[in-house]
């Protein structure tokens, strides 16, 4: 360093950054962060062969020490970035992309198909109607893509439903019936606990019916409800004004009296569509059905019963149909699965069991 008394620290920290780009070209093993060396190493500040004195010792200290501080404040500030993006994409990417997946899978659109000869099942659970996971929208196509699948052997419908709106279980086997001529393959049709009206409708365009000795099946017939309170409204004056372009267009409209025309279409449509549906079970039943019992009274039967009426082929459950007609083959769930949270169900039950695990007094006996 010049013993000028006139030179400032400035002109000394000026002289040490102008020079350490040299000092950097001309190392040896240059570093990524050749910064760094230079707040670390005292050396690094100085050029070779230079004994520096007090002053520029002081000066160039006062750099290092800045530098070390910026180092470290950049260093903890990436540091910071990084876990914050961890944690964002832990708390909220993540289970987004894990709900995303199970979603779609539930839904069928996540799907691998078999990749060895399976039996395909089908599931038909809960109320037959629109936006339900038995509704035409969501069992349509994994019916589809069990019958052009050409691993799948055969195709089994489990059902457990009570049924519901006859235009989603004619949308069903209309679709089956279809696929049955394109795709040729064996359709039968288990009922697990229950299948009823609708429900089994779809079950009698199957080639065989099973069910378990504790199942409940029938209930064919149709059912036309609605509510009446008219007379409720009446009672603290209030009623509403109808006005309709005919004398049945409002005959299901609950605050307004029915009128005899109203009851008379009523029972008309019910008797229509019941009889529809017990002359779709005399089509598809035959000759298996007893004579002399009224099948379309809308009762409902238990298994071994249901067979002796004919309106069952065999009494067995899933396991044992699938182990006794296709022992060498798997099965291959083809969906549709329930709807709402995927984890939901499997959340429930594994709090239930810790319920259970800590508090045994409250378990019912």
């Amino acid at each position: 360093m010049s013993n000028d008394p006139s030179a400032s620290p400035l002109s000394s920290i000026w002289a040490v950054l102008k020079a350490l780009p040299r000092r950097l070209a001309t190392a040896a093993r240059p570093e990524p962060l050749a910064i760094e060396r230079l707040a670390g190493d005292p050396a690094a500040s100085e050029p070779m062969g230079s004994a520096p004195d007090a002053a520029g010792s002081g000066e160039v200290l006062f750099l290092r020490a800045a530098l070390r501080d910026l180092l470290l404040d950049r260093r903890k500030e990436r540091r910071s970035r990084n876990l914050r993006a961890f944690l964002y994409f832990l708390i909220f990417a993540l289970p987004m992309a894990f709900y995303g997946v199970l979603w779609a899978r539930s839904s069928g659109w996540l799907r691998v198909g078999p990749s060895t000869d399976v039996v395909g099942v089908v599931r038909i659970e809960g109320e037959i109607a629109n936006g339900n996971a038995a509704s035409a929208h969501r069992v349509l196509p994994a019916l589809r893509r069990a019958f052009e699948s050409e691993r799948v052997k055969a195709v089994v419908l489990s059902i457990d439903s009570p049924g519901g709106a006859p235009l989603e279980a004619e949308r069903i086997f209309s679709a089956l019936e279809a696929w049955r001529k394109t795709h040729p393959k064996p359709v039968v049709a288990v009922i697990n606990n229950l299948g009823a009206s609708a429900a089994y409708m779809v079950a009698l365009h199957s080639d065989r019916i099973y069910a378990g000795r504790y199942s409940l099946v029938g209930s064919v017939g149709a059912i036309l409800s609605g509510w009446d309170a008219h007379e409720a409204l009446a009672r603290v004056g209030v009623t509403q004004r109808v006005y309709a372009s005919g004398e049945l267009k409002s005959m299901m409209n609950p605050f307004v009296a029915m009128t005899p025309q109203a009851e008379a279409k009523a029972k008309e449509l019910v008797e229509q569509m019941g009889q529809a549906f017990a002359q779709d079970l005399a089509r598809q039943r035959g000759a298996k059905l007893a004579p002399g019992v009224n099948l379309a009274s809308g009762g409902v039967w238990g298994g071994e019963e249901a067979q002796r009426l004919g309106l069952i082929d065999e009494v067995a459950t899933l396991d044992q149909v699938l182990k006794a007609r296709w022992p060498r083959l798997r099965t291959h769930e083809f969906g549709p699965g329930t709807t709402g949270l995927p984890f939901a169900q499997a959340a429930g039950q594994w709090l239930g069991h810790v319920l259970a695990a800590t508090l045994p007094s409250m378990r019912l006996h």
